[in-house]
């Protein structure tokens, strides 16, 4: 305890004489989704409201050097508890272009918002908002190329032990890119187990070749993509046995005065082969990748939206087993800092495009 106490004084002395600054991030993140999935064989039919508040302090020095600690609070929208989940954030960030570096529990939009939902469904962001490992990035203009890992638990008598080792990446030539994004989740047993159970590994890449016009006309967004999908799935009981399903996925970006259209279709093999065994601790991807043929469409509005406020209406149509379901989403968030500001704002009052 001694030495812990005095490696403490000893940082605290360090912070002290080479900060620069006191910074500060504050964030309220509300979201509300409904889904209409009834008679779905693979999904289930719910409704999804909270509101996160995320605090943080921490100190700056060299302007590329960052410490940061606070914490997500979230309150389901209906429940009786002030607060219904509280993930810690504290972590090191370094921002010197062209690399970037997270490490400790850190806010999971900073490295992980770009993958597609056949890899994170929308609501891991509502209820897993932190990432517990780290993120490395190189990055210049419209490419980039990281690795990162999330340990998501710690191996109990009751837990399983779990993380993800992720890398994804994009080059940009002009107006055409191509795109990978690839992780692979170590899901092992309880610690001294009643049933022996397999361990599992369960990784997904996706490579992709797309067009971007955006930048070329008046749109905020204006963009195409094909790529192709493949599952590396195995269960260790059965050691050399290894399922891969595979499959194509198209994207499809529209976006103009707040105005937006975003369509993904998949055609392919099963994905999520061992669901039924471990369902959701898992699988974090979107449930309809379980289907041989799905195709959604989300139509969207951006009420508002600038470098602090952002909120935004959906209504999504997903085509799959036959059938059409519907959803409605609204989200509103709110993000401020002293330290670092973001990119400026597509536009402000959306409705003020529409009536002049």
């Amino acid at each position: 305890m001694k030495k812990l106490y005095l490696v403490i004084l000893l940082l605290g002395f360090h912070l002290a004489v080479c900060a620069q600054e006191f910074v500060w991030k504050a964030g309220v993140h509300s979201f509300f989704d409904n889904t209409e999935f009834a008679h779905s064989e693979v999904q289930m039919p719910q409704t999804m409201a909270g509101v996160h508040i995320a605090p943080e302090l921490g100190v700056s020095w060299r302007k590329q050097h960052r410490i940061l600690v606070g914490l997500d609070a979230m309150h389901e929208f209906g429940s009786n508890k002030a607060i219904d989940f509280i993930d810690p954030i504290a972590y090191y960030e370094f921002d010197g272009k062209p690399f970037r570096f997270y490490m400790g529990a850190f806010p999971r939009q900073i490295a992980l918002d770009r993958y597609p939902r056949m890899f994170f469904t929308d609501s891991i962001s509502n209820y897993r908002p932190t990432v517990n490992g780290l993120f490395w990035e190189f990055y210049k203009e419209k490419s980039y190329i990281n690795v990162w890992l999330d340990w998501t638990s710690r191996q109990t008598h009751e837990r399983h032990e779990a993380f993800f080792m992720g890398w994804s990446g994009r080059y940009a030539l002009g107006v055409f890119y191509a795109q990978h994004f690839g992780y692979m989740f170590h899901f092992a047993g309880v610690m001294e187990p009643e049933v022996p159970e397999g361990l599992h590994d369960n990784g997904l890449i996706l490579t992709s070749l797309g067009v971007d016009l955006a930048a070329k006309t008046g749109f905020q967004k204006l963009e195409i993509n094909a790529g192709w999908s493949v599952g590396l799935e195995r269960d260790r009981s059965f050691i050399d046995k290894w399922h891969t399903p595979q499959g194509l996925l198209s994207e499809i970006k529209i976006e103009y005065k707040g105005l937006g259209l975003f369509n993904t279709y998949y055609r392919g093999g099963k994905q999520q082969v061992f669901y039924a065994d471990h369902a959701n601790e898992l699988y974090w991807g979107d449930k309809f990748y379980r289907t041989k043929e799905y195709n959604r469409s989300d139509l969207y509005i951006n009420f508002f939206k600038t470098n602090v406020v952002n909120v935004k209406f959906m209504y999504s149509l997903h085509f799959t087993e036959q059938t059409l379901y519907h959803e409605q989403a609204l989200y509103a968030t709110f993000d401020i800092n002293n330290f670092k500001k973001k990119g400026n704002a597509d536009y402000e009052y959306i409705w003020s495009n529409w009536f002049k």
